[in-house]
């Protein structure tokens, strides 16, 4: 499951909504949102994402970090490290073949100290 999915998934839930009645309202398949929820779907388009905000009546604030969870929620993710440091390479291999063992505590830590470290550089990525 993504950031994205596990979010609409959760207000969809408190509105009390089927994932069948939201499909309709928004013009997609029942299958298509539930591929969307459980992260077996990319990110979707700014249309459909206007639509789901639409449906969910949100405010802004919610409506904003909705749209940045479906911005960080791609379910397969390449990266490209020629060029870079050998450490680099180590890091995005040692990361495909351990993060699905790692538990969310783990990975909680992980992204605050790459969040850490990214910010004493400069380079602060838009928070989850």
């Amino acid at each position: 499951m993504t950031p994205f999915g596990a979010r609409l998934r959760e207000l969809r839930a408190e509105r009390g909504m089927t994932q069948k009645q939201m499909a309709e309202q928004v013009g997609v398949s029942a299958a298509y949102l539930s591929a969307l929820e459980h992260g077996h779907r990319g990110v979707p388009g700014w249309a459909l994402l206007q639509r789901i905000i639409a449906c969910l009546n949100i405010i802004w604030d919610d409506a904003d970090e909705l749209q940045r969870l479906a911005m960080q929620s791609a379910p397969k993710v390449t990266i490209d490290t020629s060029g870079m440091d050998p450490a680099a390479t180590e890091l995005a291999n040692l990361l495909q073949q351990a993060v699905g063992n790692l538990t969310r505590d783990d990975l909680e830590h992980l992204n605050h100290r790459i969040r850490v470290l990214l910010n004493r550089s400069g380079q602060v990525p838009r928070r989850k």
